[in-house]
């Protein structure tokens, strides 16, 4: 069995200035995706568009802001309404941890449509264009979580060769690295299967369609070896509360994939919906 190396969570101090690791993945997640969308600028379907680096960087700027925002309200909302609806100032403590990725979406979502609307740009075609440069960026997130020592895993077998003890949990029971498995399943996996997929032109909603199915079932399947939230425990079928979220997001991919290949989908690549 191995054991969680117990990173000190402060990557570098200067003073009273202290930058911690998991700030910096999040820095190295934006890179990364302002990187890859600048190479989306070049695919056809969004350089007849008229995509530029201008449009990459204004984009980020809005998706961070709806990150940080819709991952601390999602988690406040999804997971502990009850102590933040009566302790609301502690939704501005964001050094105090507590980040929801299907609230980080939904922010990411209006801050597409924002500037969708800002730049003439149809919704859909915004999807498709940021999509397949998000997944590199949630690996980097898990490692930061696995940095931290934080979202471990369920108990496994002390034979498995990667079982790990994480002293964080309050114990040394032998435990899945979930938070590996998410990295290799809704990162690096999603990012190969997503980025080849968009490779070729598609009609519009379908790459944002395969990457919400993609999520979900990669996410879907990493819950059974993540150990649910305590406060919440498993909920209704055995479900934990990520895997709940993940259904949304599934039917919906779904159905915004059916529609760009069925007969009222768009009629050629990056058409107006």
């Amino acid at each position: 069995m191995l054991m969680h190396p117990q990173f000190d969570p402060v990557a570098i101090a200067l003073g009273p200035v202290q930058i911690h690791w998991y700030g910096l993945t999040y820095l190295v997640a934006f890179g990364l995706w302002f990187l890859l969308a600048a190479a989306r600028t070049r695919h056809p379907t969004f350089a007849r568009a008229g995509w530029t680096r201008r449009d990459v960087e204004d984009l980020l700027f809005y998706a961070v802001v709806g990150l940080i925002v819709g991952g601390r309200l999602g988690y406040a909302l999804f997971y502990k309404p009850a102590h933040y609806l009566q302790n609301p100032l502690e939704m501005l403590m964001l050094w105090q941890g507590g980040m929801s990725f299907h609230g980080g979406l939904l922010g990411v979502i209006a801050a597409m449509a924002w500037f969708g609307r800002s730049r003439g740009r149809d919704f859909l075609q915004v999807a498709d264009f940021v999509a397949p440069a998000v997944p590199l960026g949630l690996a980097s997130g898990r490692l930061g979580n696995f940095i931290n020592g934080e979202l471990w895993g369920r108990a496994a077998d002390p034979a498995l060769p990667w079982a790990m003890a994480f002293p964080q949990s309050g114990s040394l029971v032998a435990r899945h690295p979930s938070q590996i498995y998410q990295l290799l399943l809704e990162g690096l996996l999603l990012f190969v299967l997503l980025w080849l997929f968009a490779r070729r032109e598609r009609p519009q909603g379908q790459v944002a369609g395969a990457f919400l199915v993609g999520y979900a079932v990669l996410r879907f399947t990493a819950e059974y070896f993540r150990e649910p939230d305590a406060f919440l425990g498993l909920l209704a079928l055995g479900l934990s509360m990520g895997q709940w979220l993940c259904v949304p997001m599934l039917l919906f991919g779904a159905w915004l994939m059916a529609r760009a290949r069925g007969p009222d989908g768009p009629a050629r690549p990056g058409a107006p919906a």
